[in-house]
């Protein structure tokens, strides 16, 4: 094929992916199932990764629960115990006599620490030895050190990184070669908004999901370039989400009906929409989106303005607030 008649190919091409995704938005999409399938989820002791575990279980998948903190991963798992006990079984035969359904769902709990490699790495082998492979992997697992970066220490610093980024590093090369074998397979990284653009007082944490999604888009590219079609990637880019993570955290009070934090219950399901009808990225809300991409085509002084006037320029300096005199005041105690 020639340059001139590969770029009409080309151009038609991109054209129709416009075509597609703008009939995505009027066509609903059908969810894939998730049933009998090993899920992953990392920090599921609390927030969004307990609401994974939640829809997941819904959906008859086998969890699999990580988190560093095993008694509020044992809740997690009760709580998805519950789920099983109350799902109904499959559709009764003729004479009226219930069926029990073929395939059971399990949930199993494990402590790791996925700043640590080597955590990741041994809590990856356990896996395999007492699950089996895993076919859907959620890297949701995330930390916020809450300092300016001129008080933050470097301990903190180095640990955000490693949670909110690094561990997406860990996770992958731990469960992506049998997937790249079967060719089959699921990746969602959990990231932020923050990850595609920025306010002050956090760069710890918009450096480690600015990282999370670069990891993500890279590791996405690679797929294709390899052909292996069957291994979905999902990136989740949220708003800040009220689950205790920012509080305090403040824009212009005009502005603040505008751009309200997501219930947690709302994030997690349209990101299962996502998931589940392997849509490759999902920012919620929708006007994320448009602030991306006016991030991408106005002159920083433009955006500087329009953060003043939205007072998005120091919103995190309220949390900021909050956080170091809740330092102060346990220090105090600790000091007592």
């Amino acid at each position: 094929m020639n340059i001139v008649t590969e770029v009409f190919v080309v151009t038609f091409k991109i054209i129709w992916s416009f075509v597609l995704a703008g009939a995505k938005w009027f066509i609903p999409q059908r969810e894939k199932s998730v049933e009998g399938q090993v899920c992953v989820i990392t920090g599921a002791g609390s927030g969004l990764g307990r609401l994974f575990a939640q829809e997941f279980a819904r959906r008859r998948a086998t969890l699999v629960l990580w988190d560093i903190n095993r008694e509020s991963n044992d809740e997690t798992a009760e709580i998805v115990r519950d789920i099983y006990r109350e799902m109904k079984p499959s559709a009764g035969s003729s004479d009226g006599v219930q069926e029990l359904p073929l395939f059971q769902p399990k949930v199993y709990t494990y402590v790791c620490d996925v700043s640590k490699r080597e955590s990741v790495y041994s809590t990856a082998e356990k896996v395999r030895k007492e699950v089996g492979n895993i076919d859907l992997l959620i890297n949701n697992a995330g930390v916020v050190s809450g300092r300016h970066l001129l008080e933050c220490p470097d301990e903190l610093i180095e640990r955000t990184m490693m949670v909110n980024c690094h561990a997406h590093f860990w996770t992958a090369k731990a469960f992506l070669p049998k997937m790249l074998e079967l060719n089959h397979g699921h990746i969602v990284t959990v990231a932020s908004s923050l990850g595609l653009f920025t306010t002050a007082g956090v760069e710890d944490y918009c450096a480690s999901k600015f990282g999370a999604i670069g990891f993500h888009e890279s590791l996405s590219h690679e797929l294709k370039a390899a052909d292996k079609d069957g291994i979905k990637m999902t990136l989740v880019c949220p708003f800040l989400v009220d689950t205790g993570m920012f509080n305090g955290c403040k824009i212009r009070k005009e502005m603040a009906p505008l751009f309200p934090p997501l219930k947690p219950e709302y994030c997690v399901k349209q990101a299962m929409r996502a998931i589940l009808t392997d849509q490759p990225m999902i920012c919620t809300p929708r006007v994320m989106y448009m602030v991306t991409f006016m991030k991408t085509v106005l002159p920083f002084d433009a955006i500087v303005c329009m953060y003043r006037f939205i007072g998005a320029d120091k919103c995190m300096y309220p949390f900021l607030a909050q956080r170091k005199e809740s330092t102060n005041n346990n220090e105090s105690k600790t000091g007592i």
